[in-house]
Formats: structure tokens, C-alpha cells, sequence
């Protein structure tokens, strides 16, 4: 009962915004794109830090007059770098992290923008790999690990910056944004009008085609060593679009799953991670 009545809500707020689309067309995109690019959840209380949270270090970077965090847990001088996807937080990678300090390394674990203690409201994959340049920069990590959208940003930041990591690990990471944007105005029900600003927006604003912004895309000429790690029962992202990356993506290696859902977390999948770190 509780979903339909969610849905019902959904699809009147999407109706509000076409009804607006004819009337104040400006007011509509904002709205629209407000809904798409901010996140509801992810944030962090700073009266309830996560126990993942409390016993690392914590650092505070600036970024377009925004304040962001990483996380640090302190190893040899090696660094591996951790992107979490939508609607999380640096604190998702409390079941990986047990196993990737095996592998002796430094840890950074990051806020995307929106999201833990950001004072960011947006977010978007351009900005997320503006963050992570500034990281590299920073803290030269030798190896990133994205969940979900995070590994899509990793991807984006692999085929536009300079800096380029020695190896690449992706979990449940989409492919193709059009994907993500179609099921948007679907769970809506946007009207082609709303759909059209929306996608001029996203040209004139990041010129970006949202046909071409695709993670197998971003890595097809890659050739550093990664690891493309999906299940078979993600319905938030589905396994073809893992498929999709590993295809492209020649020096990397799929692993599929079978029902850890999109989180993925596992041991035998963290111990496989592991082995690959330290190959």
C-alpha cells in the first residue's frame, strides 16, 4: 500500500511539472532537474557520525567554494581511493574495509558531491570527477574502486584527466546514462516537452550528448588492468550493463555474481579484489 501511495505522489509531481512546462517552461526544467541531480539520501549528521567514520581521519577539501571530506585510514604510501555511488557515503565501504587493509595500503574514502558532509546540494558524474582530479592530484592513489555511479565517475575521470590510476575496480557500475535519465522521466511520467529541455540542458550546460555518455565508451581505449564486478540480481543496475563495460573494456576481467543484489558485498568478492591489489 505504501509503495502505491509513493508511486501515485511520484506521478502527480511529475504531472505538476508538465502541466508547468506550457505555462513557465524555465520553472519546470529547474524543478525537474532539481529532482534528478539532488539526492534525498547520503547525507551525514555531524551528531551521528558512522562508526565506520569515527576512528579514521578525517579531511576537509575546497572545490568551487564547496567544502568536501575524505576519510583516511593510514597504510604504506601506496594509495587506493574508494567513490561511492548514489544516495551513500564514504561509510558503504565498511564491509570492504577489513579486507582492502590487508592489502597494507593507504585508504581514502570520498564524498561525492551532495552527499556525507558535503556542502554541495548537486550532483553529477562532471563534478564527481572534478573532486576525484583534485584527489589524485593530492594523493597520487595508484588504484580506485567505484560502487554503482562512482564507478561510472572513475570511468569518466579515466578518459578525460591526465592522471590515470594503474588499476581500475568497478562494482554494479552502469554504462549508459540515457538509461539512467530514461528511467527518470519514466518513474515521472514526463511529457516529451519536459524531456527535450531536460536533454538540451544537459548538451548546453556540459556539452554532452546523453547518447554518447557511456562508461564503455569512456573505456575503450583503456588499458590498464580492472576488474568489472556485477550480479546477476541487480535490478537497480542491470548485469547487461556491466557486460557492456567489460566488452569495451579489453584489459579487464568480469565477474559476475549471483544474488548479492547492487550493494555486493561479499567475502569471496573482497578477497578476489584483494588478490587482484596485490598482483
Amino acid at each position: 500500500m505504501k509503495k502505491i501511495i509513493q508511486n501515485i505522489l511520484v506521478k502527480s509531481i511529475g504531472g505538476s511539472i508538465n502541466l508547468l512546462s506550457y505555462v513557465a517552461p524555465k520553472q519546470s526544467l529547474t524543478i525537474a532537474y532539481k529532482l534528478f541531480s539532488e539526492p534525498r539520501k547520503g547525507k551525514i549528521n555531524k551528531n551521528k557520525i558512522p562508526r565506520t567514520l569515527e576512528k579514521c581521519l578525517l579531511q576537509k577539501h575546497t572545490l568551487h567554494g564547496q567544502e568536501f571530506c575524505t576519510y583516511h585510514w593510514k597504510g604504506n604510501n601506496e594509495v587506493i581511493l574508494l567513490a561511492h555511488g548514489w544516495e551513500s557515503n564514504a561509510s558503504r565501504w565498511k564491509k570492504a574495509l577489513p579486507y582492502l587493509k590487508k592489502t597494507g595500503k593507504t585508504i581514502i574514502a570520498m564524498d561525492a558531491p551532495g552527499h556525507g558532509f558535503n556542502t554541495q546540494k548537486e550532483f553529477n558524474v562532471p563534478l564527481y570527477s572534478e573532486f576525484i582530479e583534485l584527489l589524485v592530484k593530492k594523493y597520487n592513489p595508484t588504484i580506485a574502486i567505484g560502487h554503482s555511479i562512482g564507478g561510472n565517475a572513475l570511468a569518466y575521470f579515466q578518459k578525460n584527466y591526465s592522471n590515470n590510476f594503474e588499476k581500475l575496480i568497478l562494482i554494479g557500475a552502469p554504462s549508459d546514462f540515457k538509461i539512467i535519465m530514461n528511467n527518470y522521466f519514466k518513474m515521472l511520467g514526463y511529457n516529451n516537452k519536459v524531456q527535450m529541455q531536460f536533454q538540451n540542458y544537459v548538451w548546453n550546460r556540459f556539452n554532452i550528448k546523453t547518447d554518447d555518455f557511456n562508461a564503455s565508451d569512456f573505456l575503450k581505449d583503456c588499458t590498464i588492468k580492472g576488474i568489472v564486478a556485477h550480479d546477476q540480481k541487480d535490478y537497480m543496475v542491470l548485469v547487461e550493463e556491466g557486460k557492456k563495460i567489460a566488452n569495451s573494456w579489453k584489459t579487464s576481467e568480469l565477474v559476475i555474481t549471483n544474488g548479492l543484489g547492487h550493494s555486493m558485498h561479499d567475502a569471496n568478492l573482497y578477497e578476489k579484489i584483494v588478490d587482484f591489489i596485490k598482483s
